[in-house]
């Protein structure tokens, strides 16, 4: 693995047991992306692109590939109605494939700026706010609940996927 397709494990900070609402969401949210980065990291892309658990086609890096299209789909297109690239296609409707030649750390990279951008939309709305996307009708609060609810399923999948890859487990 060179450099360029290393995954560098983040500092999780755990969310304090006290926090007023937007806080604790946001805290609890950023701290499974940060375990999802740390599941990944030390993979090669190969590794983190191949199918360990027939006859599923999940793998490490597409799953990390479907929760940035997932965070760009709940906050930055049906939220914040921005003018962003859809993040999938209709061939691959989950946003699990990844691009020819396409690498983990790359991967990693663009889910990250994307949770950037999230973290940027929730930041400027308030939780009852309602979202602006086109036939939408819910507000941020079931926007944070549902991407904290998929990011927390998902790293229980990359777990398992981990664990038959290298037999690495952990939190």
């Amino acid at each position: 693995m060179t450099d360029v397709d290393a995954v560098v494990p983040l500092d999780r900070v755990e969310p304090p047991l006290r926090a007023n609402e937007k806080d604790a969401l946001v805290l609890r949210l950023d701290f499974l992306r940060e375990t999802v980065v740390n599941k990944v990291a030390g993979l090669s892309t190969e590794q983190a692109t191949t199918a360990s658990v027939p006859p599923s086609t999940l793998t490490p890096a597409g799953i990390v590939r479907h929760l940035m299209c997932i965070e760009r789909w709940w906050f930055a297109i049906d939220f914040a109605a921005m003018d962003v690239p859809e993040p999938w296609s209709d061939d691959d409707a989950g946003g699990f494939d990844l691009a020819p030649g396409e690498s983990l750390a790359t991967v990693v990279r663009t889910y990250l700026a994307e949770c950037a951008r999230s973290n940027e939309v929730i930041a400027a709305h308030d939780l009852d706010e309602v979202a602006r996307g086109e036939g939408m009708d819910f507000d941020l609060r079931y926007a944070v609940v549902h991407v904290i609810e998929e990011t927390a399923r998902h790293c229980g999948h990359i777990d398992l996927l981990r664990e038959a890859i290298d037999g690495t487990v952990g939190e």
